[in-house]
Parts: C-alpha cells; structure tokens; sequence
C-alpha cells in the first residue's frame, strides 16, 4: 500500500516490552514517507530516535524497569498508577501537539490519554496491542471474576469513581473497562498461536500481524562456541530480574554439562558474585543480544514475556517456562498447550528439575517439529510490513 505520507503520533509509556514490539512498525512507517511523532518519556526517547520517529518527551509517574516493586502487590496497585500518570500526563501531551495535530493516533494499550486526544481531535486510534487480547467472553469469564472483589471495594470505587470523571470531563460516557480493553481498531504484535481462544476473537476489531522484531530492534550478534554442541539461553526478561538464588540454581544444573554452553542473563540487579566461581561452560552478563542467540540456541530457559515468547516460537527454539507476573502465567500454559515448552513454577524449581526439562524438550523430535510447524505459521501473519498496511489503511482520505 503507498499511502500519501502524513502525521501519524505514536504514544507509549517508559517500558522496554511495551516500546520494543512497536519499533520496526515506526522504522517501516517512517520508511515509507511518514512523519511520525512518538510520545515517550526520555528514558527510551533514544530507542525512539533511532526508528527515524520524532521523539515528544513528556514527564511520567509511573513505575520504571528500573524499580519493578514499586508495581505493589495487589490488582488495585497495578491499576491507580496508569489512571493518575494519565490524569497528569494529558496536558503536557495536549500541549505538546498543540498546532500540530496527527492524522492518526497510535498508542500503546496503557496509554490512556492518546485515545483521549484522538476523541479530541476527531481522529481514528488504533491500538498497538504487544500482548494477548480479550475474546469474546473474555469479561464474563476471566474479568469480572477477578474484579469483583475490587470493585466492590472502597478503594475500587473510588478509582472507578475518579476514571469515569475523568472521561467525562474530556467528552467520553464509555466505562473505564471497555476503554481500555475493548478498543476500535487493534493491531496485535503477537502470534496467532499465543492467543487463548483465537477462535472467539473478533477480528474485524484484533487483527495478529505475528512478531515485528527485527536485528535492528534487538541489536548485536553472538557466534556459538566451536567447542558447544548445544547451546542454551537463560533469560528473566529486563523487569524482574532479582533472582540470584534462582541463577544460582541454573549454574548448578548446567554447569559443567557435558556437550552443552551456557549464556545466562541476570539483569542489572544481580552482582556476578553472588552467583560464586562460574564453570568453563558458562557465561554471565548483565544484557545479551537474545534473538542472536536464540537463532543459535537449542533450548531457552525464559519468564515467558510476550517478547520472549514470541522470540522463541520465531526461532523454533524449545522452552522453559518460569513466568514471573502479571500475563507470563497464561503465556506458560500456552507454549506447554503448543507442544514447545514446560511450565516450570519458580516455586517448583530446582537444579534437577532445570536439568531434566531442558535436556527432555532438547533430546524429542516431536518438540522440534511441533516448533518448526508454528514457526512456518508465524511467518504467514505477516509481521511488520502488514502492521504498516494495516495501519496506512486507518488513515483517514486527504
């Protein structure tokens, strides 16, 4: 599709598996003539810069990869602090873009104040969506079971309360649920196969482009060993990383396996010390290029992130699941339901039980060619280059 180029405004928050899946479709649009402006806050604002998207700085609140406890424990913790970063975040945006209208808005699903401004401004939204979808029954089912008690809470109605004002100040009567959940337009950046009940998702509204990760989104390269016959990766994603007793744990069940080299990420809030004297077979870092790896690897010890996940069914690469929060735990029992994976609990893990996994999904053919199916699928949905059609079709006529 060549559209006419326009002002197209992306809106996210300061989280790398929020920003990271949006990235290659920004660097596509921006290819294809479009003026792109990306609201982000200005810890990612150079991610941003590098898709050739304009970065619009604004001032966030919210909780960064940074500081991962700061989330709180309870439903209601991970909920008032999206609603008060919008409350706040709204104005810097809308003068921001003052004289400078899109022609249509993007935006990340935690991005509140963009459908806001979209409203405002008379232009289509369309939702970037970089994990999984409601289906139809999704809030009978699962929502208003695990809602239920917060709502029925002071501190739920009182958020609920604050939400539905807020909407109706800015012209908007939809409840707070289906505003966030339910959008006009969504453009899902993962595969199909991720999806719980894909058969029930509407898909006149949700359509799955599959991953839209790319070298240049996930930059570096990293070779095999000569001396590795297999080669694994072991990686708690960016966020919640404070694990060293469960890094511990997978340097006693590879270390020194036989055949085997091992390259294990622990984040930023890990010391290498605590981890003790580090055997020949495996490496430790802070960082690691994962999708050069994982087109290496033979197997993947992972949260289940929806970047991960995605990343490993891309490859064809057999995991180990052990989620960590929030949508990890229905991402596990999806890529065991594949035939690709094992749903290791961080409670149930053990040195033994890593060992046993790995080596078990690594040694079974099925495994592999079940990996190679989905793999062959994932390609079809059409990843970045459909995200962009898609997106130019949203555009409104000149």
């Amino acid at each position: 599709m060549n559209a006419t180029p326009r002002h197209i405004a992306m809106f996210s928050i300061a989280a790398h598996g929020h920003v990271n899946p949006s990235l290659d479709v920004i660097r596509e649009l921006v290819d294809r003539g479009h003026r792109v402006s990306y609201a982000i806050p200005a810890a990612l604002a150079d991610k941003v810069a590098a898709t050739g998207a304009t970065p619009v700085v604004y001032t966030s609140t919210l909780p960064t990869d940074d500081d991962p406890d700061a989330w709180g424990t309870d439903l209601i913790d991970n909920l008032e602090p999206f609603l008060a970063d919008a409350v706040q975040a709204l104005p810097q945006l809308a003068a921001a873009f003052d004289g400078d209208r899109p022609d249509l808005v993007l935006h990340d699903i935690t991005s509140y104040p963009a459908r806001v401004l979209a409203h405002t401004w008379g232009v289509p939204a369309v939702s970037l969506w970089p994990n999984l979808v409601p289906w139809e029954g999704y809030e009978e089912e699962v929502a208003e079971p695990m809602y239920a008690e917060l709502k029925a809470s002071p501190r739920g109605k009182a958020y609920y309360a604050r939400f539905e004002e807020w909407l109706g100040a800015h012209g908007i009567d939809t409840h707070p649920d289906p505003f966030v959940g339910r959008p006009r337009r969504g453009i899902v950046l993962v595969p199909r196969a991720l999806q719980p009940h894909a058969d029930r998702v509407d898909e006149s509204v949700f359509t799955f482009v599959g991953s839209c990760r790319s070298e240049q989104t996930d930059p570096g390269e990293w070779r095999r060993p000569a001396t590795a016959d297999k080669v694994l990766l072991v990686s708690l994603g960016s966020a919640y990383t404070k694990q060293p007793a469960f890094y511990r744990d997978c340097v006693e069940a590879f270390g020194g396996l036989d055949g085997w080299h091992v390259v294990l990420q622990i984040g930023k809030f890990v010391d290498p010390a605590e981890l003790g004297e580090l055997p020949d077979n495996i490496e430790v870092h802070p960082w690691v290029p994962q999708q050069a790896i994982l087109r290496e690897a033979d197997a993947f010890v992972t949260h289940a992130g929806a970047g991960g996940s995605q990343e490993g069914l891309a490859t064809a690469t057999p995991m180990v699941a052990v989620p960590q929060a929030v949508d990890q735990f229905g991402n596990a029992d999806m890529l065991r339901s594949l035939g690709v994976a094992r749903h290791l609990p961080m409670d149930h893990v053990t040195p033994d039980r890593l060992r046993e996994a790995v080596l078990a999904l690594a040694g079974d053919p099925e495994v592999a060619r079940r990996a190679r199916e989905i793999q062959e699928q994932m390609a079809k949905e059409g990843g970045t280059v459909r995200a962009a059609d898609l997106i130019e079709a949203e555009l409104p006529h000149a």
